[in-house]
């Protein structure tokens, strides 16, 4: 009840994983060992999941006063117990408990668990390998379980001899299941040592407090109190009776006259031997069950860099192809946080993700940051530190450390850090490119619709390859359209030697159905991943786009500082076709059809009659309509964020887009160099028809004027609006 009432407390958030692993039969659990706080809150979910008691064992230095009391409450006994083999074979015999055993002895502080290629524990007294108790013990149930289930007819007699040495209940039955031993990993992310509400209390109570208690508030109470992933993974059970079948270890187990429990056998080097290889797999499996997360990916860059100085740009490429290839089909386990898209990486790092981390790494000496460079001091990563202060004074070398046992991991990072920037940037730009291709092909087989689908042409994003890598645009379709509808201008902007990627944005060149399913956060990925295509295929990258596109296109430049300059066509800030009025009333509608529980009569689109029938859907989503309406009201306050060359074109009489928006949205940008242009066009498509190659020229013409291009060196004032027949 005590851990239980703690564990509400805490914000720390544990997740078991696999725990089908977990046989039905008597079991030890053998787990790593890195906190103090693994001893109470392990056996108390493995309690919760198993519904029966799980026993452990703990170090002998805990077991005074209150703690020591509360300890053996709670089912754990000390290392230093003197009948502590008989009472876990016993258990394990009758199965009345499960067990829970840290191989390593002692908690691991620094991680470091290989050395030359073998499992080695170091702690503040020195080195020792990994124990083999809990192979030992699991060897010596599952003997006993052979020997009296083997006897025959001189079983109850044996069992009547064995009750005293076991201190077995008259009625106590042997368990007929076999004897396993089930790895299990703890990892924790993120891992912060600080300064708590835990730490502070303690020092109040005694000033002078012992330097490893200190540092395991520090690190503890910082997990529980600030929050961190407890990921508790299961592997496969390991079965002891195999390791039993050799000659003189059956002849014992079938010897009838009696021996004790501590008398030596004939098969005792077997029983060495097995144990000695059982606890090599053991040790194996605990580690190749580690979760990895991001601190591990960095800390590993950073221990294999090749330089000192890094890229902090070529950083986050080798980052993000060590996640994407350890998430392909690997025997690596991953945090959620790994199993998403890392675009991230490579644009805003919204998630905090690099910057937590180069936080902790600048406060420990680790890196020293100079503009766009990174400085790494290895020294830090690689020097035998004091056993008690390696959470605190060198939490990345911990991190690195934790992940060293996986091998295939380490050498992917290995190849990466040898790998140059260019090919880096080859290698992304192609696994965006491959990404596009493929989802496309997916969604259009998932969503193809007879008769209403247009051929798979239209979806296919369009890549421009120019004369130059000294510029690209990434250029945006609109809503309910596709990659053709901005076709004609990429293919202009192409002969003029730029290169032009048009994405295709997700829910679009499919079916109506599939639209209605994505919002508006899945079209701003669309187009974050085309500008990662192109920035790592052209130094310098100006992003645009047509209606909605170009709403995706000034999103993307409110958040993104290196783009070089935005274009936006008939940009949306305010809608006035009818299916955004009739929003709100459908809307009503299908919550009153939904509560009469009539959902045929729900209405999920409306009809469209677009400008360009062979492009663009027939059919539009209501729920697209609203997500076009949540896009406009998060754009509308970023604007000022922008700083870059913009430019905003628009048709003075636009039936779907209110020109009053487009002038909005340019009174709103940040940039000093700004222009407006108006055209007296009475479509809303203008990049395509009569008079379209105005527009691309006014496109081309700004592109053209930009400094990297070549063109102007001083920003101009933001332009008066002009109008052009």
């Amino acid at each position: 009840m005590a851990i239980k009432t703690l564990s509400s407390l805490f914000k720390a958030r544990v997740n078991l994983h696999a725990t089908e692993n977990i046989p039905q039969g008597a079991k030890i659990f053998v787990i790593n060992h890195f906190t103090r706080i693994e001893t109470l809150l392990v056996p108390y979910y493995l309690h919760a999941l198993l519904k029966k008691p799980i026993w452990s064992l703990a170090s002998y230095e805990l077991f005074f006063g209150a703690l020591g009391r509360f300890l053996e409450s709670v089912g754990t006994i000390s290392t230093k117990d003197p009948d502590r083999d008989r009472l876990i074979v016993k258990s394990l015999l009758t199965h009345e408990a499960d067990w829970i055993i840290f191989p390593e002895g002692r908690m691991v502080k620094s991680k470091k668990i290989i050395e030359k290629g073998r499992y080695i524990v170091s702690y503040a007294g020195g080195k020792h390998p990994p124990h083999t108790g809990a192979a030992h013990l699991a060897l010596r149930t599952e003997f006993y379980r052979r020997r009296l289930l083997g006897l025959g007819e001189d079983r109850a007699t044996e069992l009547e001899r064995l009750r005293p040495m076991f201190n077995l209940a008259e009625d106590a039955q042997i368990c007929t299941l076999g004897t396993s031993i089930v790895p299990v990993n703890i990892t924790y992310y993120p891992l912060r040592a600080k300064i708590n509400a835990l730490h502070r209390m303690a020092k109040r109570i005694k000033e002078d407090l012992p330097e490893n208690f200190a540092e395991e508030l520090m690190t503890e109470g910082a997990m529980l109190l600030d929050g961190v992933d407890i990921d508790i993974r299961f592997g496969k059970p390991i079965e002891i009776a195999p390791y039993l079948q050799v000659r003189s270890i059956l002849k014992d187990i079938r010897r009838p006259e009696p021996f004790g429990f501590d008398d030596p056998l004939t098969c005792l080097a077997d029983m060495r031997k097995a144990a000695l290889k059982i606890m090599q797999r053991y040790m194996g499996a605990i580690y190749a069950l580690t979760t990895v997360n991001h601190d591990h990916i960095f800390a590993s860059l950073l221990k294999n860099s090749v330089r000192q100085r890094v890229k902090l740009e070529d950083f986050c490429r080798r980052a993000f192809l060590a996640i994407h290839r350890g998430a392909a089909p690997s025997p690596f386990h991953l945090h959620t946080s790994l199993k998403e898209e890392q675009s991230h990486l490579l644009l805003d790092d919204r998630f905090n993700r690099l910057s937590d981390f180069l936080a902790v790494a600048q406060e420990t000496g680790v890196v020293h940051r100079q503009a766009a460079d990174l400085h790494t001091n290895r020294r830090k990563l690689r020097t035998i530190f004091d056993f008690h202060r390696a959470r605190i004074d060198h939490p990345i070398a911990v991190m690195a450390n934790e992940v060293e046992p996986l091998i295939r991991l380490q050498r992917n990072i290995s190849r990466l850090c040898w790998t140059p920037s260019f090919v880096l940037r080859r290698r992304i730009f192609h696994y965006f490119k491959e990404k596009a291709e493929l989802e496309f092909e997916q969604d259009y087989k998932q969503y193809y619709l007879e008769g209403e689908s247009k051929s798979r042409s239209n979806g296919r994003p369009i890549l421009i390859r120019g004369r130059s890598r000294r510029l690209g645009v990434v250029l945006c379709h609109g809503y309910m359209a596709a990659p053709p509808e901005v076709k004609t201008l990429a293919e202009f902007l192409g002969r003029r030697g730029y290169w032009v990627y048009a994405p295709r944005l997700k829910g679009h060149a499919t079916a109506p159905e599939d639209l209605a399913t994505r919002s508006f956060k899945d079209w701003i990925r669309s187009v974050e991943e085309a500008y990662l295509l192109m920035h790592n295929a052209c130094r310098h990258v100006v992003v645009g786009g047509f209606s909605t596109g170009a709403a995706l296109a000034l999103e993307l430049a409110a958040r993104v500082n290196d783009l070089a300059g935005v274009f936006a066509i008939s940009a949306p800030l305010r809608l006035q076709y009818a299916a955004a009025r009739l929003t709100p009333l459908v809307d009503k509608w299908n919550r009153l059809m939904t509560r009469m529980r009539w959902e045929e009569a729900k209405k999920e689109f409306v009809t469209n009659n677009p400008e360009n029938p062979n492009i663009n859907y027939m059919r539009n989503p209501i729920s697209g309509v609203r997500e076009l309406e949540r896009l406009m009201d998060q754009l509308e306050p970023r604007l000022q964020r922008i700083q870059i060359p913009a430019m905003v074109v628009q048709s003075e009489e636009d039936p779907v887009v209110h020109p009053k928006g487009s002038e909005r949205i340019f009174q709103l940008l940040g940039s000093v160099d700004k222009q407006y242009v108006a055209f007296n066009f009475k479509r809303h498509g203008i990049i395509l028809g009569e008079g379209s190659e105005r527009v691309h020229r006014a496109i081309g013409d700004f592109i053209h004027q930009l400094p990297i291009v070549g063109g102007r060196s001083q920003p101009m004032a933001a332009m008066e609006t002009k109008t052009e027949g």
